[in-house]
């Protein structure tokens, strides 16, 4: 009996210690890589709600894309997600499993470059993302679909719908980079090299930023010491403002919503009602309360005037909302 005991004993502290040694692992895993981790932690939620990872050969390059797709069985609307400069698919998660359960059959590329699509050693111009983003369309033989773009997707998205108009259905544009407007940062500042100008991009970003733990902070330098040399070139190409969709904008003819955070400091409000004035009959929804990160920091909201507006039969022409962040 005793020897028995004893043999319980030792199997039970041998799984203690197994235990401890797994928390251990895991715990100098998340404090050497805590983006890493969060990335996990992302997708593992995403493959919660069914939402599929997938690759496409398209123009020549391997991009990463998400896809996902109403859970009644039905085709969906097509919808195509464009995240923005520095960004990848995985910060449109809070609003992709809702979108497909809205009836959405949601598209979400890592443009060329980004996320865990390939990355050449090319331009990284707004032109060469736009011909990317038209390379994914052809791959997956979407003929035509909503689009919507955030920040420089919306860049993407607008000039998609003036180039091949056929493509867009309806267009939605978040905090979109698409007048030439003064910068509020400088040319370099998206791709910070020490804490200091990390937490200044993140309050521009951001109209209530979070303190950043010091390891947290190591890790995210690392990563655009990494990879920042992508970042800088489209960063150069928007600086330029040749790429402006100024002298074009009011040819979108497309039902287009416009939605804002009220706080942006990247891109100003300001410039989102310069381009509501622009579009012909655009949409224009602004978030109280949220800053550039709108889509990500406020989905709720943002969610109810995206669904709203894509279902609308017939579609929405003109007007102005405001509505509540989180905050309110």
């Amino acid at each position: 009996m005793e020897k028995r005991a004893n043999s319980i004993a030792t199997r039970a502290l041998s799984g203690a210690a197994g235990v401890i040694l797994l928390a251990l692992i895991a715990a100098g895993t998340f404090y050497w890589n805590p983006l890493w981790v969060n990335d996990q932690i992302i997708r593992y939620h995403l493959w919660r709600a069914e939402v599929q990872s997938e690759y496409v050969d398209a123009g020549g390059y391997r991009l990463h894309y998400f896809e996902a797709t109403p859970p009644d069985g039905a085709p969906g609307t097509p919808l195509v997600l464009i995240h923005g400069l520095g960004s990848r698919g995985e910060d449109w998660s809070p609003m992709i499993p809702s979108l497909a359960a809205a009836g959405f059959h949601v598209y979400v590329p890592d443009l060329l470059g980004f996320g865990r699509s390939a990355k050449p050693d090319v331009p990284y111009s707004l032109q060469l993302e736009e011909n990317d983003a038209l390379a994914f369309l052809d791959a997956i033989h979407l003929q035509h679909a909503d689009v919507a773009g955030w920040s420089m997707g919306g860049w993407i998205a607008a000039a998609i719908a003036l180039d091949q108009p056929q493509r867009v259905d309806r267009l939605v544009l978040y905090d979109s980079l698409t007048l030439k407007f003064d910068p509020t940062i400088a040319q370099d500042a998206f791709v910070p090299t020490d804490k200091a100008s990390l937490d200044r991009l993140v309050a521009v970003l951001s109209p209530n930023p979070r303190a950043l733990p010091a390891f947290v902070v190591r890790a995210t330098l690392r990563k655009f010491h990494r990879t920042g040399w992508i970042i800088q070139r489209t960063m150069d190409s928007i600086f330029t403002k040749k790429d402006a969709l100024d002298a074009r904008i009011a040819a979108i003819h497309q039902p287009t919503l416009i939605v804002w955070g009220s706080e942006d400091r990247l891109i100003p409000i300001a410039v989102g009602e310069a381009t509501h004035h622009d579009i012909p009959g655009s949409v224009f929804v602004a978030i109280q309360g949220c800053g550039h990160l709108a889509p990500g920091e406020c989905p709720k909201p943002v969610l109810a005037a995206t669904i709203a507006f894509l279902k609308a039969q017939p579609p929405m022409r003109g007007g102005e909302q405001t509505l509540p962040g989180p905050t309110q």
